[in-house]
């Protein structure tokens, strides 16, 4: 294979602040020191790291079992509880710290110490038991965003329960696949959810699952009354308040095995069966909360904000587990970004102080079209750091979110990472590492990390390949639920050396950041030359008159591939049902393809723009690349688009301009 053509211009560096170095948890020298200890004692490393930021009922004695590879087992015969660890260890010396800021849809703020989130997750853990439930049995959770999604979570993990966490937007059929998987015997949900001031509902989605079948295994749904709706209640239904009536407060921790399964997070089913990623505790546990002192420089005064809903990873890691783990604070929010106004993020941060911000790069780009001045209009000056997470974020949204969000004090820590690999593998440690726009940076200490050809063989700087993690790490999936030789064939076939295939690719600059270039199936085949969507997507964002893009390919009989790129204006779309607005368009096209060229070069212009009021994109604001690739190519849509926020946007995204 040859490598992938890297078109990466980028030559901008941000160093971080003498201010910000002074304070930070890593520095550079304590940041090489990590490094070099990695290399030079791998085991030994993750032992003492294991040790230091973990409280174990039974202290393991081996690190690291590779006598099964690549079913690896770290700390296997220690003893541990994620609810112990994330909860009770800090109530000594900060129980009445805040834990949880939530603040609801209609803008009501809740807010909980670690001391009464214990009493919460006890109760009803208690409850959980009273049903029956055992420890290894599965139940799904199905909840919106609330301190009672946090609480659930907790509980299972208290008790060695293995929770299955599923999104809020998905399908009926979507649950019922899980459901079915896992062999649930409880379901958690809630009779609807509030988003930009209107009750959706919930529970008739749990009510349908149930009735498509293999679902049996289901003894109870636990229904926590959010909303106003009309509710129907089945046999096996009981709303939360009545289901921790009675119950105790207190609830001894169950010590499981560090390999005890702590989560089943099953990616989407668009294609085939979805796939249960499992997770363990203890390796999962060690990284998430390295990740919160080190990517995040977490301070015990500071105010942590992660935007993802807890139906993704980055809501296991960064809001369920992580910020408990190390007895932060931090806000939930219930709502969207929109509503009551487009000014709703900055004006959270303002008045809850908030000093850590993490959102999704296609939040960012969103907020950007929606408002780029509205951020000088609240008080930013509470923040000290900024994050970006869910897929590459480009350039120009990378230097607008540093100025006008940051004020140019704040570092980025755009974090490259997985459902599959728990934690952040490719990360800035902002106390150390100078930014790169739009690069992901280094690994985070301990991870090892290569770009390769498809042979295995490592590749020079400056040539695009496939990205793989070249030693097992704690937080690593396990196992894929009930489908090991999937799990085996996916991540780790035989051509890679060993090595976890990441699915993306990436190259590696000359000064030794690395840059993605998007999933290596995004690689576009051009007369011969492998282009990364990512970069053509950063080039047309970098064009003043475009506020969000989208790349992807489509056969041609000649090139291979063309160049389809999907093009969201900051200006009003044109109107393309008459002449003059089409001529309009056509313009625009022209400006946007020269535009290309000028930046990158000829090869990668786009043989076809579309231009649309938005891109198709789930709830929690990812874009359905593969769904475009149909539009692109004239397919029928054959995907499940149950959970596309904007389902009336397929047809407009199917009109060319010609």
């Amino acid at each position: 294979m040859s490598s992938i053509n890297s078109l990466i211009l980028e030559k901008r560096l941000f160093e971080p602040s003498e201010k910000f170095k002074n304070q930070a948890n890593i520095n550079a020298q304590t940041y090489a020191a990590l490094c070099e200890e990695a290399r030079d004692d791998y085991e030994g490393y993750w032992s003492r790291l294991a040790k230091i930021f973990l409280e174990w009922k039974k202290p393991f004695s081996q690190t690291l079992d590779k006598s099964n590879a690549p079913f690896y087992k770290w700390f296997a015969d220690g003893e541990i509880n994620a609810s112990y660890n994330c909860i009770d260890r800090h109530i000594d010396q900060n129980g009445d710290k805040t834990a949880i800021i939530f603040e609801s849809d209609d803008g009501k703020v809740t807010s909980i110490s670690y001391r009464t989130l214990l009493s919460k997750v006890s109760q009803f853990a208690n409850s959980l038991k009273s049903a029956g439930l055992k420890t290894g049995d599965r139940v799904i959770i199905y909840l919106p965003m609330s301190i009672e999604a946090v609480v659930a979570m907790q509980a299972c993990a208290r008790l060695g329960l293995i929770h299955s966490v599923v999104f809020g937007g998905f399908s009926a059929k979507s649950l019922q696949e899980r459901i079915h998987d896992a062999t649930a015997k409880m379901i958690i949900t809630s009779d609807g959810q509030m988003r930009g001031g209107k009750a959706l509902p919930l529970k008739p989605a749990v009510d349908e699952a149930l009735k498509l079948g293999g679902c049996e295994s289901v003894s109870k749904v636990v229904v926590y009354k959010r909303t106003s709706l009309q509710t129907e209640m089945n046999s096996i239904d009981v709303w939360w308040d009545d289901f921790i009536e009675g119950q105790s407060d207190t609830c001894e921790p169950v010590w499981v095995n560090s390999e005890h399964p702590l989560f089943l997070l099953y990616t989407s089913g668009s294609t085939g069966t979805p796939k249960g990623v499992q997770h363990s505790t203890g390796g999962y546990l060690l990284q998430v909360a390295l990740s919160m002192l080190w990517t995040f420089d977490i301070k015990d005064s500071d105010i942590f904000w992660c935007t993802a809903d807890v139906g993704w990873i980055t809501g296991h890691s960064y809001v369920a587990y992580g910020p408990l783990a190390v007895g932060a604070t931090q806000v939930i929010f219930e709502g969207i970004p929109t509503y009551p106004d487009a000014g709703r993020f900055w004006d959270m941060i303002e008045r809850h102080q908030v000093s850590i911000f993490y959102t999704a790069p296609t939040a960012i780009r969103s907020l950007i079209k929606l408002g780029a001045d509205l951020p000088n209009k609240y008080d930013l000056s509470s923040l000290r750091l900024l994050g970006s997470v869910g897929e590459p974020i480009n350039p120009e949204a990378w230097m607008w979110f540093y100025e006008t969000v940051g004020k140019c004090l704040c570092p980025i820590v755009d974090t490259w990472w997985q459902t599959e690999t728990g934690a952040h593998m490719l990360t800035p440690i902002p106390g150390a590492t100078s930014l790169k726009p739009g690069s992901c940076c280094k690994a985070f200490p301990g991870i090892q990390l290569a770009i390769v050809d498809e042979a295995g063989n490592q590749l020079k700087n400056g040539e695009g390949g496939v990205l793989v993690i070249q030693k097992p790490w704690p937080s690593m999936i396990r196992t894929i639920w009930n489908n090991p030789q999937r799990y085996q064939s996916g991540y780790f076939p035989p051509d890679y050396q060993g090595a976890y295939l990441a699915g993306d690719g990436a190259v590696k600059d000359e000064d030794g950041y690395f840059w993605i270039m998007g999933r290596i199936d995004d690689v576009l085949n051009v007369s011969g030359h492998r282009l990364g969507t990512m970069e053509i997507e950063s080039a047309l964002v970098a064009n003043k008159l475009v506020a969000e893009a989208a790349v992807v390919g489509k056969p041609h009989e000649i090139k291979g591939e063309s160049v389809v790129a999907f093009v969201v204006l900051k200006q009003a779309l044109p109107d393309l049902s008459d002449a003059i607005g089409n001529e309009t368009a056509k313009k625009v096209i022209n400006e946007l393809r020269d535009w290309v060229g000028k930046e990158i070069g000829p090869i990668a212009k786009p043989d076809e723009i579309r231009l649309c009021e938005n891109l198709p994109k789930t709830r929690s604001g990812k874009i359905m690349r593969r769904l475009l690739r149909s539009i692109a190519r004239g397919e029928e849509i054959t995907a499940d688009i149950s959970t596309l926020d904007n389902p009336h946007i397929i047809q407009q995204l199917s009109q060319v301009i010609k």
